[in-house]
């Protein structure tokens, strides 16, 4: 009996479970592995651990829709918005450009539970704390290593972590990449910075007229956001929430520090930009290594078929752009690219 693994709970390999199962005859089973502790990866979304009510988005801030991609993923826009996980975002933002005929959404629920929907959707069994290490070839089959656990096998494997992570796989799979196929993932650059999320009690105030700011004369912070009040949710029963994300120039400078010592920073330099501020009850520091893809791999059409029989398929924004439709388009190109061998 056929089973499938997707490696990775990102945004594309959420799509990717969820059209395997609606797309193309279901596999007896399948199994999505996320080396997190929870669905999302750079949509990922963090509560506080004193309120659950309290959120606040470490990645993606809100989703932009462009004219050209309207009528290609309307589907997938339209299935969001009719189920509420998508809203228009009608929040002050300010320093956002915003392009002709461009759309611009929010994650009532927060950005993962658009991949929580996806997940579910797919009806996969979804397993977190699984860091896969090593791919062998046995008996025609992908027999599949993580840090912990057993090995498995699978019929067919689909890969969305970025393309680094791919690279540093151990086993047959390292052999088997073409000098051509490596020449490509090695080609993919990403940008890198930390988010740190700031959750308040419940009552206080933070007085500013925008629900996000774009910063261009800091350089620790680039963007801060008030997260609760991007979505438009306000209660007095929770408290405000507060993300900052860092310009790529600290990101990089600080990649290896404690986050302890870089969050510290970013506190200081965020006292600058919004003096006054209370003392948050709980924080989220987040490093974001593979932030955004600078540059894609060339010539791989959504997606890097590494091996044929069995199946073997890179997807995620390393083959198309970093936004939430080169994360569909890659989706579609891995499940079409599937239908063509299975």
């Amino acid at each position: 009996m056929a089973r499938a693994l997707v490696v990775g709970a990102g945004l594309t390999g959420g799509v990717c479970a969820a059209l395997l199962g609606r797309e193309t005859p279901r596999p007896a089973h399948l199994t999505v592995w996320e080396e997190a502790a929870a669905p999302g990866g750079r949509m990922c979304t963090a509560c506080s651990p004193h309120a659950p009510g309290s959120t606040v988005d470490l990645g993606a801030q809100y989703i932009t829709r462009s004219p050209q991609r309207a009528g290609l993923h309307g589907r997938f826009y339209d299935e969001l918005l009719a189920l509420g996980l998508l809203k228009p975002l009608t929040s002050p933002i300010e320093g956002m450009v915003v392009k002709e005929g461009e759309c611009n959404f929010v994650a009532p629920q927060g950005v993962s539970s658009i991949i929580k929907h996806y997940l579910k959707e797919s009806g996969a069994d979804v397993c977190f704390g699984h860091r896969v290490t090593r791919v062998d070839l046995r008996d025609d089959r992908w027999e599949v290593s993580t840090e912990t656990g057993h090995p498995e096998r699978f019929d067919l494997v689909v890969f969305t972590m970025p393309a680094p992570r791919i690279l540093q796989l151990q086993g047959d799979v390292a052999n088997l990449i073409s000098e051509c196929q490596r020449r490509q993932l090695e080609s993919v650059s990403y940008s890198s910075r930390y988010a740190l999320g700031l959750f308040y009690e419940a009552g206080t105030k933070i007085d500013v007229p925008w629900a996000g700011q774009y910063i261009t004369s800091n350089p620790c912070i680039r963007f801060i956001s008030i997260d609760n009040k991007k979505r438009n949710i306000e209660s007095p029963d929770v408290g405000p929430s507060l993300v900052v994300h860092t310009t790529v120039p600290f990101g990089v400078t600080h990649m290896e520090h404690s986050t302890e010592d870089v969050q510290e920073l970013i506190l200081q330099q965020l006292e600058t930009v919004l003096p006054g501020l209370p003392r948050p009850a709980a924080t989220k520091c987040q490093r974001w290594r593979h932030s955004q893809v600078t540059n894609a791999a060339a010539n791989s059409h959504g997606q890097l078929t590494l091996h044929v029989k069995p199946f073997l398929v890179c997807g995620g924004d390393a083959f198309t752009q970093s936004n939430f439709d080169g994360c569909i388009t890659s989706a579609l190109c891995v499940v079409e690219a599937l239908k063509k061998h299975i």
